[in-house]
């Protein structure tokens, strides 16, 4: 692994991208990174947002779409945290100027009831969900030209940049369901089966991960299960996701 010293360089160079909106290069530019390193450049990087008061709220997966981890060559979804200065309230107002070149992704959003244990593999993780909604997220890759490898990825809190949740429900068995985007003109539509065949296996993948990663679950956090659709810019004016049986959740890009 690299040395704590460059882990937290790497994650200033981040933190400073995202709060400066400017692009950076690639951090695998002059540097050998693998999954543990940047899973703690990813922590220190959110450690810096909690010292300036922001908590975590819940995770994100990445890479949930079977032919995104065959282009990035790998077998397993990625995780980021979300901090509650992250949320935008239903139909809210976005500053598009507070990000570097953002896009938005349609989303089914799980509620954690109660903790999980990520030392428990025989934990039931659908037993601990209480409810499901539609999302849209905001991701914000802080990597100039969209250049970025797995691990880049990663060490930038897997691009998580904003959220916004529809109206809660309460959580029921695994459904794919149609789902519809909008972002200005543009319009995507697809199905929750593009997450992983079924966004619920997302809740699984994510357990498996934070047992890896020591990552505690905890009650009352949210889980964006990752993108139905490909990701469309979030521009100015409404965007819109629409989830069959669940829902719409908007917000407006100013």
């Amino acid at each position: 692994m690299i040395s704590a010293a460059l882990t937290a360089a790497l994650a200033q160079r981040l933190d400073t991208a995202q709060t400066t909106r400017t692009d950076i290069p690639s951090l695998a530019d002059g540097n050998e990174l693998d999954i543990d390193d940047a899973y703690a450049i990813q922590a220190a990087l959110v450690g810096r947002r909690e010292s300036r008061g922001e908590r975590v709220v819940g995770f994100k997966l990445g890479f949930t779409s079977r032919a995104k981890m065959a282009q990035m060559g790998i077998s397993e979804v990625v995780v980021g945290r979300l901090t509650d200065r992250m949320r935008v309230a239903d139909g809210a107002d976005v500053q598009l100027s507070q990000f570097i070149h953002p896009k938005v992704e349609p989303e089914i959003a799980y509620r954690l009831c109660r903790d999980v244990d990520p030392d428990d593999p025989a934990t039931d993780i659908e037993s601990c969900v209480d409810g499901m909604a539609p999302a849209m997220e905001i991701i914000d890759s802080r990597y100039r030209d969209f250049r970025f490898t797995h691990t880049d990825v990663v060490a930038d809190n897997a691009s998580a940049s904003g959220y916004a949740i529809g109206p809660w429900r309460p959580f029921e068995e695994a459904a794919n369901r149609a789902v519809r985007l909008c972002s200005g003109a543009r319009e995507e539509v697809g199905s929750t089966a593009a997450i992983l065949g079924d966004p619920v296996r997302a809740l699984h993948a994510l357990h498996t991960v934070c047992r890896l990663r020591s990552i505690a679950l905890r009650a009352g956090q949210v889980v964006l299960a990752g993108a139905a659709t490909a990701a469309l810019p979030l521009a100015e004016g409404v965007s819109e996701c629409r989830v069959a049986g669940l829902g719409t959740v908007a917000l407006r890009g100013r």
